[in-house]
């Protein structure tokens, strides 16, 4: 197992959402933190947060993940601020609004920047320091959407696909090695974040409804909180689970996958569209 108390943890995407749950609850535990985000005063306000209630060291580093260079920083400052850093989370990412013939190269180029090589950059730069380590994680945050692909999710899609791919493949390169590095990669469902509020759309997306639409249709049927979450992936890290699935949503539709490969989307849709008019109903 991968211990939480006295460990020391990187974080990225800190400042909200699922980032800024584990922060809390790693904290809460016994870990150190090195907390990474654009936004650095939402970063922080979460090691404000923590400060008041626990007495753990945290450093707080403003990065963007798209830039290597800077995750390159980050790893320096952070392993020179917590000299025993063991466990490593990639969870910064992003998301786009629109269907293939509506995004723009230089859009997918943004998303697949942040979310698959932000991940590969950082994984990069702290590996060296984590197989140092008696006991070291790395915790890849994909979706379900890198088990199954909606429409729409052209961009996000292969991005987390790419992140499964690499880190499943990776894993199996560490045990090989008899490394001391073990790693997870996280599929999240539905988790109660802004990551679709905060969405840049399309250059090609006119209909100026279609982001309420989704806002509210996710609202509908995203059913975990980041804190929830949070719980579960520590879960995971302790029990160095290859792959953690979060949400009721998610199990199923991992499940839908395997029994129906190709055909999971014709399910899946109606489901879906079942699950907003319940939310829908229960909001009137």
């Amino acid at each position: 197992m991968t211990a939480i108390r006295g460990a020391a943890a990187a974080v990225t995407g800190a400042a909200s959402g699922i980032g800024r749950a584990l922060a809390i609850e790693l904290a809460a535990r016994g870990c150190d933190l090195a907390l990474a985000d654009r936004d650095e005063a939402g970063a922080q306000a979460v090691a404000a947060e923590i400060a008041k209630a626990h007495s753990q060291k945290v450093s707080v580093h403003r990065v963007d993940v798209s830039e290597a260079s800077q995750i390159a920083g980050f790893a320096q400052a952070a392993i020179a601020a917590h000299p025993s850093l063991n466990i490593l989370v990639n969870n910064a990412g992003v998301a786009l609004l629109g269907q293939f013939h509506e995004i723009d190269q230089a859009q997918m180029d943004w998303l697949m920047n942040i979310n698959f090589w932000g991940v590969v950059h950082s994984t990069r730069a702290f590996l060296p320091q984590l197989s140092t380590r008696r006991e070291a994680h790395i915790v890849n945050l994909s979706s379900i959407f890198g088990i199954v692909a909606p429409p729409g999710q052209t961009a996000y899609a292969a991005a987390k696909f790419a992140v499964r791919g690499f880190s499943e493949s990776l894993r199996h390169e560490l045990q090989m090695a008899a490394s001391p590095v073990r790693l997870s990669v996280v599929h999240p469902g539905g988790v109660l974040t802004n990551i679709v509020r905060n969405s840049r759309a399309g250059t090609g997306v006119t209909d100026n409804e279609r982001r309420a639409q989704t806002i509210e249709r996710f609202d509908a049927i995203a059913r975990t909180t980041p804190k929830d979450a949070a719980l579960r992936i520590i879960h995971g890290i302790e029990k160095n689970q290859p792959r953690i699935l979060i949400g009721g949503d998610a199990r199923f539709m991992d499940l839908l996958q395997r029994f129906r490969p190709a055909t999971y989307w014709n399910v899946m849709a109606k489901r879906i569209a079942k699950a907003a008019n319940k939310g829908k109903k229960a909001n009137a």
